[in-house]
């Protein structure tokens, strides 16, 4: 079976591939500095005689012998990638170059995580992967998504300067369970208001857009895009192109959790986008996949562990 490395392999999305990859009887490092990763998420692998769990950032080089890499490392909610705006661009850039390196040196194939904040504020609807977007590229979001796309820069000059196999996939907001409950993003701080008693944070009207795919649908795209056609090198749509308000959003999590919170709306932070909805046709062409699980029933799964956690 493959020797495989996951950067950012404790975090909410890391941690699940992990699981999967252990399944499969995949001899798995798990890499992560503890930055927004936590060790809870991974450690029912402990005890897996094909998981190993190191400590490191992905900032600086790694010496070891592996034949696929996936390349998750890097903070993904707002909260986190503005705490050190400067760290967030070092870790996508230099984290990708060193990546990269250690996948030229092995002839490993390598799978970036990249994100559908390439994009910016779009404005076309739904997003293809032509698409070339439209973002600030001095706002304080600008780590993040310039970041990322500096990344996709970075893999396709490898792929055409050294042939390195890269596979590059553009993930659209997943949710699930193991989410950081202080992460900042939109079903996790619903959620967590809903449990504490809270009232509900509506950030602008309301009505901006945002796809919602859970993780278990997510996973097996990236499963099959790691295994799939060599020519499909991507970048490729990852997400639910179900498409839902924040209004609606907040409604469903009301109904589901059973909480009396009061929904308070705030200003609109900086170059948050109005719209986000995915153009999945490729990955439904190429890797025959789409998601399978409604947002009312990730939501059911999502809830259920954050009341277990919060407790």
């Amino acid at each position: 079976m493959h020797k495989t490395l996951v950067t950012g392999g404790a975090g909410f999305l890391g941690s699940h591939l992990c699981d999967r990859l252990v399944s499969l009887g995949e001899d798995v490092l798990c890499v992560d500095n503890y930055f927004t990763g936590r060790k809870r998420n991974v450690d029912h692998l402990s005890g897996k005689p094909n998981f190993e769990l190191m400590r490191h950032d992905v900032t600086f080089p790694l010496y070891v012998e592996v034949d696929r890499i996936y390349n998750l490392a890097c903070p993904a909610s707002p909260v986190h990638y503005q705490y050190n705006p400067v760290q967030t661009t070092k870790t996508s850039v230099h984290g990708a170059i060193n990546m990269l390196g250690l996948a030229k040196r092995t002839n490993a194939r390598i799978l970036q995580f990249s994100t559908s904040e390439v994009y910016g504020d779009p404005q076309i609807h739904p997003q293809t992967e032509d698409y070339w977007g439209n973002v600030n590229p001095i706002g304080p979001r600008s780590c993040y998504d310039e970041g990322k796309r500096c990344a996709e820069t970075l893999f396709f000059d490898y792929h055409r300067q050294y042939r390195t196999d890269i596979k590059v996939v553009r993930i659209f907001n997943t949710y699930g369970p193991r989410m950081h409950p202080n992460d900042g993003r939109v079903v996790s701080n619903f959620i967590v208001q809903v449990l504490q008693g809270e009232d509900i944070t509506i950030y602008g009207s309301g009505q901006q857009t945002r796809s919602f795919c859970y993780v278990d649908d997510l996973i097996d795209a990236i499963q099959l895009m790691m295994s799939g056609p060599d020519d499909l090198i991507g970048p490729v749509n990852l997400g639910n192109p179900g498409e839902f308000t924040m209004l609606e959003l907040a409604e469903m999590v009301l109904k589901l959790a059973g909480g009396k919170s009061k929904l308070v709306f705030k200003p609109l932070p900086a170059d948050d986008p109005k719209q986000r909805k995915p153009d999945i046709s490729l990955a439904r062409a190429r890797l025959g996949w789409e998601p399978k699980v409604s947002l009312e029933d990730g939501l059911k799964e999502t809830i259920a562990y954050f009341r277990k956690t919060l407790a």
